[in-house]
């Protein structure tokens, strides 16, 4: 729902007179980190091969780990046991209950592919050092199963077949092309290739693995993205989305026998992709609908549309079929409720909650329901965002703020469940989840919006949302700070060093800090994506001086607000030096500085612990320079 403020006469005298005779509002309790981590976080869905289990994944213990669950409801079950490195599930083998699994080493991302027998042990599918491999769908007649793995070559991954029975293995495709294998087709004739030219314009090529022949089926002129979804369940065409010709993504045809492109499915926001069933009875659809995610599902060769169950507590924001159709498991998220996994008997229409997320000392009715909200930038550009005010926050109790951004560039605050978002506004502080020009989901000209300004107007956008919160009479405009993780923690960084009297503190979370640098140790398996990077971000050996303008590192002594940086040692995309430095340098302007970095950590958080133990140690730095800062204080009362 968009924020409007209207007020008028006879309107503004009933709401006064509601007030004045309401019952008084029933005290929010507060939460410690501790109750709101006792919250599961739970995803993926497999159905066994008789469709009588989910496999999914949970982090009940503090680690994600693969868990199974009775159709009928039940009590979960731990399939594996990992205690050090975070485990997720993938899918049920198709013909008895072996699972496919994925982990990685301390969030390094190199993960590897393996499997879990049925006695209970687990091999290694993709052995070896520094590589990299992820599971790629099974074969259409059950007898094996597909595997990217970059262990040849460290930048291009190659496709493998492997037997479901001994888990022999042969390379069906070698990639010398530097494009991403992204589909092959149940006939097992064609693989889909995508080939990113830039961040907002990408082409698709198809791949006869009889002929050997490489396809141009995308060709255009004018900056349009084009990623590929799925073959249809027939082989006779290739689904996938394109912005060609608009603002949004639709989802389109390419016909493999004539070449003959249609739009085959849109809506007035983007569609992000497309999925059948594996009986290719039902095709399932994505909507990102002004950051909320919209279902869509259709049945038959007339994609007749299916109702789908009315659930309270969120949004449905995915769905699996069994491989008979008769069932389909889907999560349910909100922005007060937690991933909650469900099963709907399509024949009886009958829903059934597997599961509980939500800590039970949390009561829902204390957290908060998130706002879209919009203000006008600088220059008059719209800026959507996600928005989460306190409770108990008025014109004579104003509350300190947090301008939150997101990761990426490219990515987008979205409505759903945040445990950090809820647990800060349950400390009090309003949160405004920024959207700024460059996110994702509100058409391609303000994605493109961003491109060679990062450090410029994507952060102006954030400084303009500063005046945005203070207009809404209950915010302590003094009493500002900004926030972000990833590309997010690279603004707040930006924020402090460019525009350092705008915010009242700052919290890096795994951020950049020299592009130069970053640009260089782009892991090799981001190399289809190098290119397209630089092309946004800039060059690290043509535009270096361009970079060196924009990296906070270079700007650090203009930095004069308290910073808390938080990051993993681990992380492959913003190595440790990113953060040891830009730390060691604002120090040296007698700043305050907290640096948290977890040893057993990547980009972004795995384990629960660390989780807690980074919310705990935020708001713990902002209450002390932002809520409980004196200067904020008086302005607050004035």
């Amino acid at each position: 729902m968009q924020l409007i403020h209207r007020a008028a006469g006879a309107v503004a005298l009933a709401l006064a007179m509601q007030v004045a005779f309401a019952a008084p509002a029933k005290p929010v309790r507060k939460y410690t980190i501790e109750q709101f981590m006792a919250t599961t976080s739970i995803n993926g869905a497999s159905f066994s091969h008789d469709e009588k289990t989910i496999l999914f994944n949970s982090n009940e213990t503090g680690i994600f780990n693969a868990y199974s669950i009775p159709v009928e409801g039940g009590k979960p079950l731990a399939l594996t046991k990992s205690t050090t490195d975070s485990t997720y599930a993938i899918s049920y083998f198709p013909a008895d209950n072996r699972f496919l699994f994925t982990r990685d080493k301390g969030g390094d991302e190199l993960n590897h592919l393996y499997v879990r027998e049925t006695d209970g042990s687990e091999k290694d599918l993709t052995p070896g050092e520094k590589l990299k491999a992820s599971f790629f769908g099974w074969s259409d007649d059950d007898s094996a199963f597909y595997v990217l793995s970059n262990e040849r070559d460290p930048k291009f991954p190659d496709l493998y077949r492997y037997s479901v029975k001994d888990y022999s293995r042969t390379m069906l495709y070698r990639n010398d092309s530097g494009m991403s294998v992204s589909r092959i087709s149940r006939d097992e004739k064609w693989i889909a290739l995508d080939k990113p030219n830039t961040t907002s314009d990408s082409d698709i090529y198809l791949y006869n693995l009889a002929t050997k022949e490489t396809r141009h089926i995308t060709p255009h002129k004018e900056a349009a993205s084009h990623d590929t979804a799925t073959f249809d369940p027939e082989s006779k065409k290739l689904y996938f989305t394109s912005d060609a010709g608009g603002e949004f993504s639709s989802i389109r045809t390419y016909d493999l026998a004539t070449g003959q492109v249609a739009e085959h499915e849109k809506a007035k926001w983007d569609m992000v992709g497309t999925s059948f069933s594996r009986n290719g009875r039902f095709r399932t659809s994505v909507v990102n609908e002004d950051g909320s995610t919209v279902l869509r599902v259709v049945e038959g060769k007339d994609e007749k549309p299916v109702t789908l169950p009315k659930v309270a507590g969120g949004a449905m924001s995915s769905a699996v079929f069994s491989r008979s159709g008769k069932l389909m498991a889907f999560y349910v998220n909100g922005d007060r409720s937690p991933n909650n996994l469900f099963v709907y008997d399509l024949a009886t229409r009958k829903v059934k909650q597997l599961t509980q997320s939500l800590s039970k000392d949390i009561d829902p009715n204390d957290l908060v329901e998130a706002e879209v909200v919009r203000f006008k930038s600088f220059d008059g550009t719209v800026v959507p965002s996600i928005y989460y005010k306190p409770k108990g926050a008025s014109a004579s109790n104003k509350v300190p703020a947090v301008v939150f951004v997101h990761g990426g560039p490219g990515g987008q605050t979205r409505r759903g469940y945040s445990a950090m978002m809820q647990y800060l506004a349950n400390n009090g502080y309003a949160v405004l989840g920024i959207n700024n020009r460059g996110s994702s989901g509100y058409g391609k000209t303000f994605f493109t919006a961003d491109d060679r300004k990062h450090g410029r107007e994507p952060l102006w956008d954030c400084v303009e949302a500063k005046t945005y919160l203070a207009s809404l009479g209950y915010i302590d405009p003094v009493r500002i700070g900004i926030v972000g993780g990833s590309y997010g923690g690279y603004m707040t960084l930006a924020a402090m060093a460019f525009r350092p009297e705008a915010f009242k503190a700052g919290v890096d979370i795994f951020g950049v800090s020299n592009w130069i640098r970053t640009l260089e140790s782009i892991p090799p398996y981001w190399e289809a994506q190098r290119k397209a990077l630089y092309q946004e971000i800039g060059d690290p050996v043509k535009d270096r001086e361009f970079l060196m303008a924009t990296s906070p590192l270079f700007h650090a002594a203009e930095i004069r607000k308290p910073l808390m940086v938080i990051q993993g040692k681990n992380d492959p995309r913003v190595i440790k030096p990113e953060s040891d430095e830009i730390v060691e340098a604002v120090k040296k302007n007698n700043v305050p500085v907290d640096y948290v970095v977890f040893d057993d950590e990547g980009h972004g958080f795995r384990k629960k612990k660390n989780e807690a133990t980074a919310n705990a140690k935020m708001v713990e730095f902002l209450d002390k320079y932002l809520k409980n800062s004196t200067e904020g204080k008086q302005m607050g009362q004035q």
